[in-house]
């Protein structure tokens, strides 16, 4: 039986030119389960690659920020949008830039948190976030500052539910440190090849192969089972 899925996109459906691998196109297009795009890209992002991909979205968006599930009509929101607001203000104005120039479409839309560009210092980063009672995830392609109780599996828990499924029933599939949430709520957790010490410390398996050539080892092997 296939199982639903819970999966990255950055490191996981990509190349390490953050590109969607287009071998993964089929696979997510075929899988005949719920598949849950889990990502720390800005709510659109998830969105729009449903769409591009014709696929009903279901989506856990800002690091759990944002949680979508077209089958329901629900949008839940969480975080604190004003804090993360005065932590960028606050980096600003001690010398430090968000790192995405001018035209910043890295937040441009996200609603529930921030992300800096790796590029920036990052001690400051921390300091600041925590004086506002946040904290600085490093997903490996940027800094995302966010409340600590708000993470992708807090999500995956809140979709499961509006599927009417358990969360153990999912496999979640993964690169980054913010994919450690998934792998704790979700039955099976695998890590791609590529993936940071957490994820692949906190995953059941890691596959041979990594960015998009890891995925597809991974649900194959589901597949096979």
């Amino acid at each position: 039986m296939t199982p639903p899925l819970a999966v990255d996109i950055d490191g996981t459906l990509t190349g390490p030119n953050r590109g969607l691998d287009p071998q993964v196109i089929p696979a997510l297009r075929e899988w005949d389960a719920p598949l849950v795009f889990a990502t720390g890209k800005s709510f659109a992002y998830p969105v729009a690659l449903c769409e591009f991909l014709a696929l009903s979205p279901a989506v856990i968006a800002e690091n759990g920020g944002v949680v979508y599930v077209e089958a329901t009509d629900e949008i839940t929101y969480a975080g604190d949008p004003e804090a993360v607001a005065t932590v960028a203000e606050a980096y600003r104005d001690v010398g430090h830039d968000l790192g995405w120039g001018a035209v910043d479409f890295v937040n441009r839309w996200r609603e529930t948190e921030l992300a800096v560009s790796r590029e920036s210092p990052l001690a400051p980063l921390e300091t600041i976030a925590a004086d506002h009672g946040l904290e600085v995830v490093d997903t490996g392609f940027a800094y995302h500052v966010k409340p600590p109780d708000v993470s992708k599996g807090q999500g995956l828990e809140l979709v499961a539910d509006e599927l009417d499924l358990d969360p153990a029933a999912f496999v979640a599939i993964g690169d980054s440190e913010n994919d450690v949430s998934t792998f704790e709520v979700a039955g099976r957790a695998i890590a791609v090849a590529n993936a940071d010490d957490a994820a692949r410390a906190a995953a059941d398996e890691v596959t041979d192969g990594s960015y998009g050539d890891g995925f597809l080892e991974a649900v194959e092997g589901l597949q096979d089972v």
